[in-house]
């Protein structure tokens, strides 16, 4: 089972790409959900309001398996799919690259879109650090009080972070922990009771 995926380590902005009069300015988002995505579509459109076109596409999941390519208006397949592919090329998911398109007068053409809108994609990707991330998940843990020093002892074995801690006669602890490490610490507690929150 795989528990770890290639993704960019922060936002890149404003990366410029001129065409003939054309500006294309590349964006790229790490996100890890549909909010996460709207949110930057939306920032990058009230940023840029007189833009042409904001084309764009992402990949989300362990394998890409949730993505999109999008034209915005431009002809079919000369924008998305050219972002797309420079996604695919870098091997790396849940990431969003916009390119932002201002007219500057004279038409490119299919041919000349397809390699503006790629190039766009690929400048802008290769200023971003790519790194690789382990899977999380996230964990309740319930258990009595007399029992916290076992349950802190295992979670700091198995490098989780504590997220939320109610400490009452009946104790309840939340955290983040590596998908890899899941399987292992399930066994190791018998008397807790742990409920996967994902």
């Amino acid at each position: 089972m795989q528990f770890e995926y290639k993704t960019i380590e922060k936002p890149i902005e404003n990366t410029l790409l001129k065409e003939k009069g054309s500006k294309f300015i590349g964006f790229a988002f790490p996100v890890n959900n549909e909010e996460e995505l709207k949110a930057a579509l939306e920032k990058i459109r009230a940023e840029h309001p007189k833009a042409t076109h904001h084309c764009y596409a992402f990949r989300m999941g362990l394998n890409g398996e949730n993505y999109r390519a999008n034209d915005d208006g431009e002809p079919s397949g000369s924008a998305g799919l050219p972002i797309y592919n420079q996604l695919l090329a870098n091997d790396i998911t849940n990431v969003l690259v916009i390119s932002v398109r201002y007219y500057g007068g004279t038409k490119l053409g299919v041919s000349g879109l397809v390699k503006a809108y790629k190039e766009s994609a690929k400048i802008t990707l290769e200023e971003a650090n790519i790194v690789t991330k382990e899977l999380e998940t996230e964990i309740e843990i319930a258990f009595n009080f007399n029992q916290q020093n076992v349950i802190f002892t295992l979670l700091s074995k198995y490098d989780a972070k504590v997220l939320n801690f109610d400490a009452d006669e009946n104790c309840v602890v939340t955290a983040s922990l590596k998908l890899s490490q899941k399987k292992t610490s399930q066994t190791n507690c018998p008397r807790c009771s742990i409920f996967l929150l994902n």
